[in-house]
């Protein structure tokens, strides 16, 4: 039962997961540039908030998300100003800005930073609750032994997926030339601002709609 359940959450969380937004670009520019620990750690701080989210869910914890959500808009707001701050500094990085070497400090702030921008998200919540319906996991059965089991499910699927997605972008990263470096910059760093321009344009229309 309890492995069923773990195999069930760790599909949960690669579902979760897969959908290729500002996070994941984030992660594969980190691991061209700065390594495999660097976009591995980014894509831990993705699946920690994941699995911050699907407690919630799993352990029916109206009370969080109520003040999750009650919060939303500020929250998206500073998601929305962070990915333009960060897409602005990586287009204008230089193509020589690239080490293994991270700092600890460097490595904690690549977790924390996509763990806050995934954090920002708290409509996440609503996909877990639906996903968790679909394959039976109701009130019913949100038992605490069984709701930590599949958040540990969440977790691991979450996070195999961010580590098979660094590990598959570290493959590639000593090939990579300055002019590829360049436009791996600019393009990334177009997106991340894009989505923030969104992000705080959506809250705009909501605000005067």
């Amino acid at each position: 039962m309890w492995l069923w359940l773990l195999l069930k959450g760790a599909l949960v969380g690669i579902v979760i997961a897969v959908p290729v937004g500002p996070v994941g670009v984030l992660c594969v520019r980190r691991t061209i540039v700065h390594g495999r620990l660097a976009g591995f750690l980014s894509g831990l701080g993705a699946a920690t908030a994941d699995a911050v989210f699907g407690i919630i869910a799993a352990g029916g914890l109206t009370v969080v998300a109520d003040w999750l959500f009650g919060f939303q808009n500020w929250l998206r707001f500073f998601g929305g100003a962070y990915l333009i701050f960060i897409g602005v500094s990586a287009y204008r990085a230089s193509p020589e800005e690239r080490d293994s070497d991270r700092e600890p400090e460097s490595l904690i702030a690549d977790f924390a930073s996509t763990f806050a921008l995934t954090i920002t998200n708290p409509i996440t919540i609503l996909a877990f609750l639906a996903i968790f319906a679909s394959i039976g996991f109701t009130g019913d059965d949100a038992t605490i032994g069984h709701a930590a089991i599949l958040v540990a499910g969440v977790w691991l699927g979450s996070l195999l997926w961010w580590a098979g997605l660094s590990l598959g972008t570290g493959l590639m990263r000593m090939s990579l030339d300055r002019h590829h470096l360049v436009w791996l910059n600019r393009g990334s760093g177009s997106i991340l601002v894009v989505s923030g321009v969104v992000l705080l344009g959506s809250l705009v229309i909501k605000h005067f709609s």
